[in-house]
C-alpha cells in the first residue's frame, strides 16, 4: 500500500504538530485554522492506514486459524471481515485520489429541471432525494439553503450544501445534466418520456479567501419565502436574491429567519461561485469574467437514468454502468464517483 505514502504523510503530521507548540502560533488565526484543518486531515489518513494494516494482520491469523480448525462459522467470519477490509481499503485509496485545493471543502449544490414542465421538475426533485440519501450513508449533512416547488410536482429548483470533509472532491463528479428515461406517471396515455435536470456543484469557499465585487455589479432582491421556516419567514420578505449582473450568476437564500443572515449566506455562495468561475477560465480578476449557460438537454448530459424499456444507469463520461436503477436512486452512487475519479487522475 505505498500508494498512499503513508511515510510522508506521517513526517507532515509530525512537522505540524510540532509547530503548533511554537510561540505566536495561536496569534495568527486565519494561519492556525489552516494548520490545525490540515493536521485533523492528515490523522484522520494515518488512522485509517493504520486500522487497515491492522485488521489485515488480524484477518491473517484468523485465516490460519480456519484452515487448521475448518470451522465453517470461522469461515464465514473471514469472508465478512474481508468485505469491509476491502471496503475500507476502497475508501482509503478514493480519498487519496482528492488532492484538488477545495477538494476537502463542502459542497454546495443547486439542481434544476430542464424544458418539460411537470415530468423533469419530478425528476429534479428525484435527484435532491437521491443526494440526501448518500449524505445520510456516507456520514455527511444536508443542509437546505433554497427551494422552490414545482407547479404540479416537483421542484423548480433547489440549492443545498453538503457539509463535511471532502464533500466537494466527491460531489464535484456529479456536476453536468442528467438525463431520465421512463413512463411518466403524469402521462395518462402512459407514453415513455425523456427528462433532463442540470446539477452545479460549486466547493464552499472559506472566509480565508480575499475577493473584491464592485457593490455596483449586484442587484439585491428581496421576497416573502415559500420554504421551511413557519410562520415567521412566511410573513415576512425575509428571502435575499443577488444578481451579479457582469457573469449573470444567480442566488438566492431563504432558509435563515432574518433578511441580514439570509443575505449574508447568499454573498458566500456568490463569492463561491465566482471563486470557482475564477479558477475555471483562468481570470485574473472578477471583472473579466463572462460565465458560460450549457442548455439542460440531449446531448449535454454526463449520466442517463433509464427505468424503460430496461432498467440501466450509464455514466458516458467513463462508461461505468450498473443495472440496479433503484438502488442508485437510493443514494448507491460512490461506484460512479470512484470511477470518475479515477478516470480523472492528472
Amino acid at each position: 500500500m505505498n500508494l498512499f505514502d503513508i511515510a510522508s504523510k506521517s513526517n507532515r503530521l509530525k512537522e505540524l504538530e510540532e509547530t503548533t507548540n511554537q510561540e505566536g502560533f495561536w496569534n495568527d488565526q486565519e494561519n492556525s485554522t489552516k494548520v490545525l484543518q490540515e493536521i485533523k486531515l492528515l490523522k484522520d489518513k494515518v488512522t485509517t492506514y493504520n486500522t487497515i494494516v491492522s485488521d489485515l494482520d488480524d484477518l491473517e491469523v484468523l485465516t490460519q486459524m480456519v484452515d487448521e480448525e475448518n470451522d465453517e462459522a470461522m469461515c464465514s467470519e473471514v469472508f465478512s471481515s474481508l468485505r469491509k477490509l476491502s471496503k475500507n481499503v476502497d475508501k482509503l485509496e478514493t480519498e487519496n485520489l482528492l488532492s484538488g485545493p477545495h477538494d476537502k471543502n463542502n459542497a454546495i449544490i443547486t439542481i434544476h429541471p430542464g424544458a418539460g414542465g411537470t415530468e423533469s421538475q419530478d425528476w429534479a426533485q428525484m435527484l435532491y432525494r437521491m443526494y440526501n440519501m448518500w449524505a445520510e450513508k456516507n456520514g455527511f449533512k444536508l443542509e437546505e439553503i433554497d427551494y422552490l416547488d414545482g407547479d404540479v410536482a416537483g421542484i423548480k429548483s433547489v440549492t443545498f450544501r453538503i457539509v463535511g470533509t471532502y464533500a466537494y472532491g466527491y460531489m464535484k463528479s456529479e456536476s453536468g445534466v442528467h438525463r431520465l428515461v421512463r413512463i411518466s406517471p403524469f402521462d395518462s396515455g402512459g407514453r415513455r418520456h425523456t427528462s433532463f435536470a442540470s446539477v452545479e456543484v460549486i466547493p464552499e469557499i472559506d472566509d480565508t479567501v480575499n475577493i473584491v465585487i464592485n457593490p455596483e455589479d449586484l442587484k439585491v432582491d428581496t421576497y416573502r419565502s415559500s420554504g421551511a421556516g413557519g410562520q415567521h419567514v412566511n410573513k415576512t420578505e425575509s428571502a435575499i436574491r443577488i444578481t451579479h449582473i457582469p457573469t449573470n450568476i444567480i442566488v438566492s437564500c431563504q432558509t435563515q429567519r432574518s433578511q441580514i443572515q439570509n443575505r449574508e449566506y447568499a454573498m458566500k455562495m456568490l463569492i463561491s461561485k465566482l471563486v470557482e468561475l475564477k479558477e475555471r477560465e483562468n481570470k485574473e480578476r472578477i471583472e473579466d469574467l463572462k460565465g458560460v449557460q450549457r442548455e439542460i438537454a440531449w446531448g449535454s448530459q454526463i449520466r442517463s437514468y433509464v427505468f424503460c424499456p430496461y432498467t440501466l444507469v450509464k455514466d458516458h463520461r467513463t462508461n461505468y454502468e450498473v443495472g440496479n436503477v433503484q438502488a442508485v436512486m437510493d443514494g448507491e452512487i460512490n461506484d460512479f464517483i470512484d470511477s470518475y475519479l479515477r478516470a480523472n487522475i492528472k
